[in-house]
């Protein structure tokens, strides 16, 4: 549905490229798990999804037209849910879905009936009456999810939809997501909680630095719980050692970190003996099964993100 190919960007002013070659695929009925650090690049590629910003350089189409005929045409195709409250702290929760119902062009029998089944979708009901600023943090990301579903858009992007609520409240965000993938909409999902990423996505993508560092099925990732051997080092790797380990799996090292993921069949005494008998002064030797935190870490380092 979406096809994002090679797509570049670079804010004037700055030495370095915001995007640099991204390119992933949206379909309908499935989730994309969007994950970076601070600085990564997901706001400028949600910025270009919600028309924020022209592309310039690649491509994106919605079923093969380009974005931007596309958002010209009907500006409600696309449904962007940003980490920032997205409503009027004033006005009351119906007040706000009459007034972005409004705004998304419906007719006002349309808008009478999506009003009530955003309300529904949101379990909104009752608080209809609620000034927005009056609500609680979980109910106001609720308000946030009934907005973003009113126009029945193609495409809905949500952008660190439960940040701030309750372990309530993110059950109930999460399920919704799901449920409109369910519907056969194409979601788009960042967060920095890894375990919501593995609860709902279907296919997984990590920028860094403004690339694509790894984009590839949730299971794919995770190879079915492999196994990951983490330990420390005093020194780099010699070349030697290094090519021996990589038949084992894949080989991510960071400073005196190392972890390597094991491939299928590979056996862990194995890859152990050749670590004893290795010149390598091993320490910190960690034995667990990969989790998609690990895959995180492991390709966008441990170095705080301050920006």
């Amino acid at each position: 549905m979406l096809e994002i190919s090679h797509l570049g960007f670079q804010y004037p002013g700055t030495s370095r490229a915001a995007l640099t070659d991204v390119s992933l695929t949206a379909s309908r009925g499935e989730i994309l798990g969007l994950l970076g650090p601070n600085g990564a690049g997901k706001t400028t590629l949600i910025s270009h999804l919600s028309a924020g910003l022209p592309v310039q350089t690649g491509s994106i189409t919605i079923d093969g037209q380009p974005f931007a005929q596309v958002h010209r045409a009907n500006p409600t195709r696309i449904s962007v849910a940003p980490q920032e409250y997205a409503f009027y702290p004033m006005l009351t929760v119906l007040e706000n879905l009459r007034c972005f119902s409004a705004a998304c062009g419906l007719a006002s029998v349309q808008r009478r009936q999506r009003v009530q089944e955003s309300l529904d979708f949101a379990q909104l009901n009752q608080f209809q009456g609620t000034q927005a600023k009056n609500l609680s943090g979980g109910l106001k990301r609720r308000l946030n999810l009934a907005i973003a579903v009113l126009p029945k858009p193609d495409l809905y992007v949500f952008d660190e939809p439960t940040v701030g609520v309750d372990p309530q409240s993110r059950a109930f965000i999460l399920d919704a997501i799901k449920a409109l993938a369910r519907q056969g909409t194409a979601v788009i999902y960042t967060s920095h909680y890894m375990e919501e990423i593995e609860a709902v996505a279907d296919h997984v993508a990590i920028l860094d630095g403004g690339r694509v560092l790894r984009y590839d099925s949730l299971s794919s990732l995770l190879q079915a719980g492999a196994l990951e051997v983490r330990f420390s080092v005093n020194e780099a790797l010699p070349s030697q050692t290094h090519a021996a380990l990589a038949a084992f799996g894949e080989i991510a090292q960071s400073g005196q970190a190392v972890e390597i993921r094991l491939h299928a069949g590979a056996r862990l005494s194995a890859l152990i003996s050749l670590l004893e008998s290795s010149d390598v002064d091993v320490s910190d030797l960690q034995v667990g099964r990969a989790t998609l935190e690990n895959i995180f870490l492991a390709l966008t380092d441990r170095q705080l993100r301050d920006q």
